[in-house]
This record gives structure tokens, C-alpha cells and sequence, in this order.
């Protein structure tokens, strides 16, 4: 780059309120310094003091079912509230939901574009509230549109940061495997969460614990197993995020009032409610909610599945994918 490209770069980066972070820099993250291809630089958008945190990355399929979400959610805040922050890589699905569950006590989006470049651009919301009150990696220059070569070196980079990673949900071939191999190269520690035979999203996860990664349930799994990591890295204080947004939401959801049900079309919705069951129940309460349709259409919905013999109705409100 000339020395004017490089001018126009940190006047740009001025502008956005990030900045750049060398490696052998203080703020530089610890472990990926010992990674043998670590970027030299990285552009980081929020507060670089998570970056000195011990981090976990959670990680998973794009097209995750409602119970997958939901425990990512709920591994991310039971890691947070240990003290370590949430890393993964902001893309719909698991890694959405891990970075909503660790909201309030840091997590950290390594994103495959520039650190200005929204993708997907339904996690708009979430992209805002994570430059508010976390923080945002990038190792491509402001402006690069992600491009699929990207996202494998952007995975590196997860993995790198990361004391160990948890998959939650992925396909045999997927991209939270290549985070896993990355991990496993780098010396991380890999955790993975069951999932039904039944549900292809979990063959992938499966399959790490056939080989060996650590089975979880809960964050206490992943705490106590990296508990000899932990000794004597004291979590760094978060301090209060100013001003603090609402939970991220779509921005075309964003706009209607509160309570109103989702504009959507009929088959749009049925494909909606489908990708989120699996062969797990789950409660019907629970796609309401993630599906942002309202309880009516959701029954009406559900009832079609039924007719049609595409799920199976369990007690206490339960349904899940036949």
C-alpha cells in the first residue's frame, strides 16, 4: 500500500472510532500471538481490553434449530458470568445467538469483511449492539466484502483467539468443523454439545466426540475443563456499555410495534418454523418467539406439519420434526 493509501486507511479508521493493533502490541490477543500465522494486523472496532480476556469461541450450524439457539444463548451467558468472554464470528444462527447470551458481560465478533462491512445484514442489530458493547475484528482492510475464501482465514483467527472452542449444531461438512480442525492444530481445546442421530445438524459435533472432544451440556463443562487455563488469568472488569442498546432484531422487525406479528408469507414462514425444529421437542412457547410470528399462526402452522405427518406432538406443549 502507498503511503497515501495507508493515510486515507487510518483517516477512515478514525472516523469509524476504530483502531489498528499490531502484533507484539500490549493489546494484541495473548493467544493468537502464539499462533504461527497470526495476522499482523487486526482492525478492532469496541473495547480492545476484551481482547486480553480469556475467551471461548462458540460456534455452530447457520440453520440451527430453536433448541440449538436457545443453548448456545445459555452457554454464553453461563460463560460470561464466569468471567470469559464469547468469541465467534457473527453469522446467523448459533453464532448470532452465542453473541446475544453474552451481550451483557463481552463478546467478540471476528467477522470475514472489513470491520465496516455488515454481513449478514440482518445481524445489522447485533453488529451495533456488539460495537457498543464489545467488540468487532477484522484482519481485511475497511470496505472488503466478505468473499468465501475469507471466511476459512477468518476462522483461524476464531480458534486462534480462543482458549477452546464449543460446536453446537454443525453439518459433517461445515464450516464450524474447519474451526475445529483449526483449533485442534492450535493446541485448543475442543468442546462439542450432543445432538439427536436423526438431526443432520448434529452429525458434525457427533462425530468430533467420537474422536475424542470433550461432551457438553452447560458452560460449568467447558469451565472445569479448562480450569488449569484459567489459574491465574483473572477476567478483566466489563465495564458499563454507554449508551447500552435493546437486544438485537431484524431491522424489517425492528420498525413494526411491539407485539406485532411478523410480515411473512405463508411458505416463508412454514420454512421459518421448520429449520428451527429438529428431532429434539421443543416448546412451542420457544418458536413464537424465535420465529417472531404470532401464537396463532405458529398453531395454524404446526397443525399443517401435523396433517401432513412432518412432526410429532409431545407432553407439556413439546413438538419436534418426525
Amino acid at each position: 500500500m502507498s503511503r497515501g493509501g495507508a493515510e486515507a486507511e487510518l483517516a477512515a479508521l478514525d472516523r469509524l472510532g476504530a483502531r489498528l493493533l499490531c502484533w507484539g502490541e500490549p493489546l494484541y490477543p495473548p493467544a493468537l500471538a502464539q499462533v504461527e500465522d497470526a495476522p499482523p494486523v487486526l482492525t478492532v472496532l469496541g473495547d480492545p481490553q476484551l481482547l486480553l480476556a480469556p475467551m471461548v469461541a462458540v460456534v455452530g450450524a447457520r440453520n440451527a434449530s430453536a433448541n440449538g439457539r436457545r443453548l448456545a444463548r445459555e452457554l454464553a451467558a453461563g460463560l460470561g458470568e464466569a468471567g470469559i468472554v464469547v468469541i465467534s464470528g457473527m453469522a446467523r444462527g448459533i453464532d448470532a445467538a452465542a453473541h446475544i447470551g453474552a451481550l451483557d458481560s463481552g463478546s467478540i465478533a471476528v467477522v470475514a469483511g472489513g470491520a465496516d462491512v455488515v454481513y449478514p445484514e440482518e445481524n445489522r442489530g447485533l453488529y451495533d449492539a456488539l460495537c457498543q458493547r464489545g467488540a468487532v475484528v477484522a484482519e481485511l482492510p475497511l470496505g472488503t466484502e466478505p468473499q468465501a475464501r475469507h471466511f476459512p482465514r477468518r476462522n483461524r483467527i476464531i480458534s486462534g483467539m480462543a482458549l477452546g472452542i464449543v460446536v453446537v449444531e454443525a453439518a459433517a461438512k461445515s464450516g464450524s468443523l474447519i474451526t475445529a480442525r483449526f483449533a485442534l492444530e492450535q493446541g485448543r481445546e475442543v468442546f462439542a454439545v450432543p445432538g439427536s442421530p436423526l438431526d443432520p445438524r448434529a452429525r458434525g459435533a457427533n462425530d468430533l466426540l467420537r474422536n475424542g472432544a470433550t461432551l457438553t451440556e452447560t458452560a460449568a463443562d467447558v469451565v472445569a475443563q479448562l480450569g488449569p487455563l484459567l489459574q491465574g488469568r483473572q477476567p478483566l472488569p466489563i465495564a458499563p456499555a454507554q449508551p447500552r442498546l435493546p437486544l438485537p432484531r431484524p431491522a424489517a422487525i425492528a420498525a413494526l410495534p411491539a407485539g406485532a406479528p411478523r410480515p411473512i408469507s405463508d411458505d416463508a414462514a412454514l420454512d421459518l418454523l421448520v429449520e428451527k425444529l429438529g428431532a429434539s421437542p421443543v416448546a412451542v412457547d420457544e418458536l413464537v418467539r424465535q420465529c417472531q410470528l404470532s401464537a396463532a399462526a405458529v398453531a395454524t402452522l404446526l397443525l399443517e406439519l401435523e396433517l401432513a405427518g412432518r412432526i410429532e406432538r409431545h407432553p407439556g406443549n413439546l413438538v419436534s420434526l418426525r
